[in-house]
């Protein structure tokens, strides 16, 4: 056989090669996520065995995940972002960042829980709550926090951790949380969280990373949400996990699609699959937290608790104006 005839019959070859790679290579959704790590995993890895569509993640902080979706919008990397504080979903709707699905399985989440433009669907939902590691206390000779006001005692000078608020949604949230214990005057809040402020250690970027490292005693109080601070006693972590009987907000952890965002239909797929799936469903279960699937109460779980009136569209609307007042008046003052 001549030299070209074999070129032209290995060039066939090579390309019925690619061909056939490409069919069988899978199909791939590339997403952030909002959730811890170990999560994700368990989500994305049972989404792909279910349908064959391999997502490929990464885990952002809340406010990560706003600033690279707005710093992409020209050539969006990801199609969706799962998880996250409820009022950065809103931010994106805000902002135009974000796509409207009227999903089919939309109904299995309460009407409260989901945006009634459908750009944004909860998940689940979280109060806020302190944790303390019981050895640190003792040593310290501390006694286990119950309430805000109990966290500006003079004996926890800086030995409170949380994140900061212009990074973590969960920190975000507790600054709507005071400013609520106060009934919305603003000025008494911020005098509040000023006192706080002297008795925090350390502001960290991400919402969980406080709880860990309590777990390990590195901090003894730490502020976060509770099916964060319960994982972490349920691996055996000493902690103590309270949840302030004077008032507590709460997460309404979103999902919403990246508008313009690659693969918009496997992102659709993986849409309706976190809002009806009883595997995610599960997951959420397992890692403590309170999915909003099927669940027609979901507050239920909360009556033992003293909430207070959470508002995400408010705190999303106000979120520029009190983050520039909380850097001038509190990040300004401890840096």
């Amino acid at each position: 056989m001549r030299p070209s005839v074999l070129t032209s019959l290995f060039g066939v070859v090579a390309a019925v090669v690619l061909s056939v790679s490409s069919a069988f290579g899978g199909e791939v959704l590339k997403a952030y996520a909002g959730t811890e790590e170990p999560v994700a995993k368990e989500l994305f890895d049972a989404f792909e065995k279910e349908t064959g569509i391999k997502v490929e993640w990464v885990r952002l902080s809340g406010g990560e995940a706003v600033a690279r979706i707005e710093a992409e919008k020209a050539n969006p990397q990801a199609a969706i972002w799962v998880g996250g504080v409820g009022t950065m979903h809103i931010e994106l709707k805000n902002k135009g960042l974000t796509a409207p699905y009227a999903s089919p399985v939309a109904r299995n989440i309460p009407p409260k829980y989901r945006d009634k433009d459908n750009y944004w669907i909860g998940l689940y939902v979280a109060p806020i709550s302190f944790c303390y590691n019981n050895k640190r206390m003792a040593e310290l000779g501390l006694t286990p926090p119950e309430t805000w006001a109990d966290l500006i005692k003079p004996e926890y000078r800086k030995q409170i951790r949380v994140a900061h608020p212009s990074t973590s949604g969960t920190a975000y949230n507790m600054v709507t949380n005071i400013i609520r214990l106060f009934n919305g005057d603003e000025d008494q809040a911020f005098a509040f969280m000023k006192k706080l402020a002297d008795n925090i250690d350390q502001f960290t970027k991400s919402g969980s990373a406080p709880g860990k490292s309590c777990a390990i005693g590195e901090i003894p109080i730490a502020i976060g949400y509770r099916h964060d601070q319960l994982r972490l006693a349920s691996q055996g972590a000493d902690l103590g996990i309270v949840v302030p009987s004077d008032g507590s907000g709460y997460e309404t952890a979103s999902m919403s699609l990246v508008k313009d965002g690659p693969n918009p239909v496997a992102a659709k797929k993986l849409y309706n699959w976190m809002i009806s799936s009883e595997q995610a469903r599960n997951v959420f279960n397992n890692w403590q937290m309170i999915p909003l699937v099927d669940s027609q109460d979901p507050d239920g779980f909360f009556q033992s608790l003293n909430l207070v009136d959470q508002d995400d569209e408010w705190d999303a609307a106000n979120k520029i104006r009190l983050l520039d007042r909380w850097n001038r008046e509190i990040t300004s003052q401890y840096n």
